[in-house]
């Protein structure tokens, strides 16, 4: 049996999810496999150390007290026959571009279908709050998507990390990792009781001005369709190194 995997790192009630899941052909077995809670920002963590709990909590649609890797492991070894022809994750709340594709669970849940030779794609919507009519033109760019890469194919080792704009799409741009600023990382406050607690995560101040970039593509009303990898080897680098001439001492 062929299929295709659903999941995300918004959990598993989140309005993203369910239009995702609208999105994929009718004809197609779908299976929704997600994160029993909002897992936002924890990248391609894998649990190891403890069980996972799987619920189906409707039909088809399978809660899972984990990570978004988890979901994918789970969903593509555990939980049913078959393999999945195709993954998709999303669709998130709020954009994932430049560096934030390191701590997205959604971009990570791709990257984990595509180390084990699954085409996937990764949707995130560049809005704070999900409205009808947004999700709906990101429901549109990812049926129609999904459809493409289903009749086509991606290279080996790529996937593909999707981000819709919000309001009116003025079109679609194939992008590069762009390059986006952030406040202050750690914020220091004081609990009742004297004692310092801390918030990690700054507000998003802007991004760098880069032709061609994610950032820039979205920024302009565009839907940005950029193709990552698995491989992360710099190529150019590792031929630079070369001419270290670097040893070690070894007794």
């Amino acid at each position: 049996m062929s299929f295709i995997l659903v999941t995300n790192d918004d959990g598993v009630h989140s309005p993203g999810l369910a239009s995702l899941a609208d999105a994929v052909p009718a004809a197609e077995r779908t299976f929704v496999v997600a994160p029993d809670r909002n897992r936002s920002a924890i990248g391609h963590a894998l649990t190891l150390d403890s069980p996972l709990r799987v619920d189906e909590i409707r039909h088809d649609v399978f809660s899972v007290d984990g990570t978004p890797t988890d979901c994918v492991n789970l969903g593509v070894h555990g939980l049913f026959n078959g393999q999945p022809k195709l993954v998709v994750a999303g669709i998130n709340l709020g954009a994932n571009l430049g560096d934030d594709i390191t701590y997205s669970g959604t971009v990570c849940a791709a990257m984990e279908a595509a180390l084990m030779g699954i085409p996937a794609i990764a949707f995130s919507l560049d809005v704070r709050q999900f409205i009808i009519e947004d999700l709906s033109r990101a429901v549109a760019v990812a049926r129609q998507l999904i459809n493409f890469v289903l009749d086509s194919s991606l290279p080996t080792g790529t996937f593909l990390n999707v981000n819709i704009p919000a309001g009116k799409i003025s079109g679609v741009s194939l992008t590069r990792q762009g390059k986006r600023h952030y406040g202050e990382g750690v914020v220091r406050k004081t609990d009742p009781r004297g004692r310092h607690y801390y918030w990690i995560g700054g507000g998003f101040t802007g991004f760098e001005d880069l032709p061609g970039s994610d950032c820039n593509a979205v920024a302009a009303g565009e839907v940005s369709i950029t193709p990552l990898r698995t491989g992360l080897t710099n190529e150019k680098a590792l031929k630079q190194l070369a001419d270290w001439n670097f040893s070690l001492t070894l007794d």
